[in-house]
C-alpha cells in the first residue's frame, strides 16, 4: 500500500466523519505537535538565555515559582548587556530576513491573518525560523513573549494538516485556530484559556464557536505533552493569598481597569508607532533589531526588569515583602519601560510575542497601583497579589479583545479563581477605554467581515446547496504521467490556463496552470508538479467552495467525489447555481398569500414522511416547505430531496392550510394489512 493510497483513504474517512469524531482525531494530532513545539521552544529559550545572558553577561534573569523561582539579581558584567542584546538582535534579524521574512514581529498576529486569509498557505519553514529567531531574541535579553513561536508552530501544523488531508475551507480555518490556541495554552500551562483563545482571538467582537470543541481537545493534549517534559505547575505557583472579600475594594479594581485601559492604549500606540518608525529606516532590515537591541540593553543596565520575558518581576510583584523592598519609582516606571523595550525589540523586526509582555506590563501596573495606595487609602488589601492578577487580566484582555480567554489564562497561571469577580469589572472598564483599538491588527470586527464567513452572511442560501448540484465536467483533464511540455501544448490547443490532474485510477492529484508549467523542466511529470492544496468535495456547500476559491486566489477549483474527480466549479458556476436556487424559492413563496404562519416540526421516526421525497409528500395546498435542517445542516428542499426521521421542517402556510398541514405532520403511519 502506497503513501498516496493511505492519504486518499485518510482524506475520505476524515471528510465522512461526523464533526466531534473528526476533531477528536485532528485535535489530538494538532495538540501533540503544538505541545512538542512548546517543549522544543522552551528548551531552546533556556539554552539561549544561558549562552547569551548567562555566559556573556554574567546575568541570570529572575524566574517565576513554576520555573525554578530564581530571585531578582543584578548582572555581574552590566557593561556587556547592551552588546549582548544587540548581538542577539543581529543574529535573529539575519535569520529572519534571509530565510523567512514573514516570521518577523509577533507570531500570533500572523496566525490570525492565516486564519482569515489563507489557512492552507503557512509555509513549513516559518514555525522553525520563528522558533530559532525568537529563542535568540528573548534569550539574549530582547523584550518579547514566548507565545508567538508556539502559536505559529501550532497554526503551521494545522495548515499542514489542511493541505495534506485536503480539508474543506472551514475545517482548515479551525485547524489553524486550534493549533494557535493549543500552542499558547501549552507554553502558558493554561489549557482552558488556550482553548477559549482559539475561538475568541480572531475577532474583536465575536467568537468562532466552531473552534471551541476542537480547541478543548488540542489544548489539553498540548498541555499534557508539555507537562510531561517541563512540568504541570502553574507558572506563578498557586497564589492563595489573593481574594475578594470586601465590596469597597471594587473602587480600587475599577481604578485598575481605568489605568489598564490608558496604559493599554499607550502600548498599542507605542508598539505600532515604533514599527512605523523602523519601517522608514533606510538601513538594511537585518541591522534594525541589532540597533534596537543595543537601546534595550542600555535600558536593562538601569532596569533589568525590561530584559527577556520579565515573568520573574511579576512574581516579585505578587509577594508583599519583595515588592515593598523595591524603590517605588522603579515599580512605577517598569510598566512604561517594558512598553518601550517591547516596542523596540519586536517593532524593529525582532522575533517574539507581545502577549507575554502585555501580561507583564499589566502585572507591574497592578503592583504600582498597590504601592501607591497601601497605607494611604482605606480597605486596601494587605497583599498586592489581587491587584497584580486583576491588572494582568484587564490589561491584555482589553487590548487583545479576548477578555474571557485572558481571564481564564491568568487564573490558570496563578492557580487562583477568586479574583474573577473584580476582574470582570476591571476588564469592562478597560475595554471601554481601549475602544476598537487592538494590539492584533489582523483581528476583524466580527464574522460578517471575515472571508471565512462573508459568503454565508451575504448569501445564506449558499450554505444549503452542495457542490455536487452545481459541478460541471472539465473541458480538459490531464494525466499525472503527462510531461510539462505535452501539457503546455494541450492547454494551448484548448485555450485554457490550467486543468485538473488525475492518476491512473481517476483520483485527483491536483491542478496545474500554464504559468507554473513554463517555469518547470519540460520533461517533468505532472504528478510531481500538481498543486494539491485546493479542492472541494461534492458534499461541500457552495459557500465553502467560494471560501476555497478566495483562500487559494483561484478562479476555479476541482471537485472530488467517491470515485475520484467529479468535475470543476468556477465562481460563475457558483453564482449561476445560487441564482437558480434563489429563483426557485421565490417562485414557491409567491404562490402563497401574504397572511399565514410559519410552522416548525420534527419528522418523527414513525412518520409516513420518512423516506419520501419532497415532491411525493403530498403537501396541502397553500403551503411552502422552506427549509429542512438535518444534523445542524440546512438542506434546500428540492423535489428529489428525501425526508428522514429527525429532520426539522420549516413550513410556511396560510390560515386555511394550517390544519391539514399539522394533521399531515402528526398523523400515524397507515396500518399494515394482514391476511385473513
Amino acid at each position: 500500500m502506497t503513501i498516496a493510497s493511505l492519504l486518499r483513504g485518510a482524506r475520505t474517512r476524515i471528510r465522512e466523519a461526523e464533526h466531534l469524531r473528526k476533531w477528536i482525531v485532528l485535535g489530538a494530532l494538532i495538540g501533540v505537535i503544538a505541545g512538542l513545539g512548546a517543549v522544543v521552544f522552551f528548551t531552546a529559550l533556556e539554552l539561549a538565555t544561558r549562552v547569551f545572558l548567562g555566559a556573556l553577561a554574567g546575568y541570570t534573569p529572575s524566574t517565576p515559582v513554576g520555573e525554578g523561582g530564581y530571585p531578582l539579581a543584578t548582572p555581574a558584567r552590566p557593561w556587556a548587556i547592551p552588546f549582548v542584546v544587540a548581538l542577539g538582535g543581529l543574529i535573529s534579524g539575519i535569520i529572519v530576513f534571509r530565510l523567512a521574512p514573514e516570521a518577523e514581529g509577533h507570531g500570533t498576529d500572523a496566525a490570525i491573518a492565516a486564519f482569515h486569509h489563507g489557512a492552507r498557505r503557512v509555509r513549513g519553514r516559518v514555525p522553525l525560523i520563528k522558533l530559532v529567531s525568537s529563542a535568540i531574541t528573548i534569550g539574549s535579553g530582547g523584550s518579547g513573549g514566548r507565545e508567538g513561536p508556539t502559536a505559529q508552530i501550532g497554526a503551521g501544523f494545522g495548515s499542514f494538516l489542511a493541505r495534506v488531508l485536503d480539508l474543506e475551507a472551514r475545517d482548515a480555518r479551525i485547524a489553524v485556530a486550534t493549533g494557535m490556541g493549543a500552542g499558547i495554552g501549552a507554553i502558558f500551562r493554561a489549557p482552558l484559556g488556550g482553548a477559549v483563545l482559539a475561538a475568541e482571538i480572531p475577532y474583536q467582537d465575536d467568537l468562532e464557536a466552531d473552534a471551541l470543541i476542537p480547541g478543548f481537545v488540542a489544548s489539553i493534549v498540548a498541555f499534557s505533552v508539555f507537562g510531561v517534559f517541563i512540568g504541570f505547575a502553574p507558572i506563578f505557583g498557586t497564589v492563595a493569598t489573593a481574594g475578594f472579600t470586601d465590596p469597597v475594594q471594587l473602587v480600587y479594581y475599577a481604578l485598575i481597569g481605568l489605568a489598564a485601559g490608558i496604559v493599554g492604549r499607550l502600548y498599542i500606540g507605542g508598539f505600532y508607532g515604533a514599527t512605523r518608525w523602523f519601517a522608514g529606516w533606510r538601513l538594511p532590515r537585518e541591522v534594525r533589531p541589532a540597533i534596537a537591541g543595543f537601546l534595550v540593553g542600555c535600558m536593562g543596565v538601569v532596569m533589568p526588569g525590561v530584559l527577556g520575558t520579565g515573568y520573574g518581576w511579576v512574581q516579585a510583584g505578587l509577594d508583599r515583602t519583595t515588592l515593598l523592598g523595591l524603590p517605588v519609582l522603579v515599580v512605577l516606571a517598569l510598566p512604561f519601560a517594558k512598553i518601550l523595550a517591547t516596542s523596540l525589540s519586536i517593532g524593529s523586526g525582532g522575533s517574539g510575542g507581545i502577549f507575554g509582555p502585555g501580561l507583564v506590563i499589566g502585572g507591574l501596573l497592578g503592583a504600582g497601583v498597590w504601592r501607591l495606595l497601601v497605607g494611604v487609602a482605606p480597605a486596601v488589601p494587605n497583599d498586592p497579589s489581587g491587584f497584580v492578577i486583576v491588572a494582568m487580566m484587564a490589561m491584555f484582555g482589553s487590548i487583545a479583545h479576548a477578555p474571557l480567554a485572558v481571564m481564564l489564562m491568568v487564573a490558570e497561571m496563578t492557580g487562583n479563581l477568586a479574583m474573577l469577580a473584580p476582574a470582570m469589572l476591571a476588564i469592562g472598564i478597560s475595554m471601554l477605554v481601549v475602544g476598537p483599538r487592538s494590539i492584533y491588527r489582523s483581528q476583524l470586527r466580527n464574522r460578517s467581515e471575515s472571508p471565512a464567513h462573508q459568503f454565508r452572511f451575504a448569501m445564506p442560501l449558499l450554505s444549503s446547496i452542495p457542490a455536487g448540484d452545481a459541478v460541471r465536467a472539465p473541458r480538459l483533464v490531464l494525466n499525472a504521467a503527462t510531461t510539462a511540455r505535452d501539457a503546455l501544448e494541450r492547454l494551448a490547443r484548448a485555450g485554457m490556463p490550467g486543468a485538473p490532474v488525475v492518476g491512473r485510477d481517476g483520483s485527483l492529484r491536483g491542478t496545474v496552470d500554464a504559468d507554473a508549467l513554463e517555469a518547470s523542466p519540460s520533461d517533468a511529470k505532472l504528478g510531481d508538479l500538481a498543486d494539491s492544496t485546493t479542492s472541494v468535495t461534492v458534499d461541500d456547500s457552495l459557500d465553502d467552495v467560494l471560501a476555497a476559491l478566495a483562500d487559494g486566489h483561484r478562479t476555479w477549483v476541482p471537485v472530488t467525489g467517491p470515485d475520484g474527480l467529479a468535475g470543476i466549479l468556477s465562481t460563475g458556476d457558483v453564482m449561476t447555481a445560487y441564482r437558480s436556487a434563489l429563483a426557485a424559492n421565490v417562485r414557491r413563496v409567491r404562490s402563497v398569500t401574504a397572511t399565514g404562519a410559519m410552522i416548525e416540526a420534527d419528522v418523527p421516526p414513525d412518520s409516513p414522511l420518512a423516506g419520501v421525497t419532497v415532491a411525493r409528500a403530498g403537501w396541502p395546498p397553500e403551503t411552502v416547505l422552506v427549509t429542512i435542517v438535518r444534523d445542524g445542516r440546512t438542506i434546500v428542499p428540492r423535489g428529489n430531496a428525501v425526508l428522514q426521521a429527525g429532520d426539522r421542517l420549516t413550513v410556511f402556510c396560510t390560515d386555511a392550510g394550517r390544519e391539514p398541514l399539522e394533521a399531515m405532520l402528526t398523523k400515524p403511519p397507515a396500518p399494515i394489512p394482514t391476511e385473513a
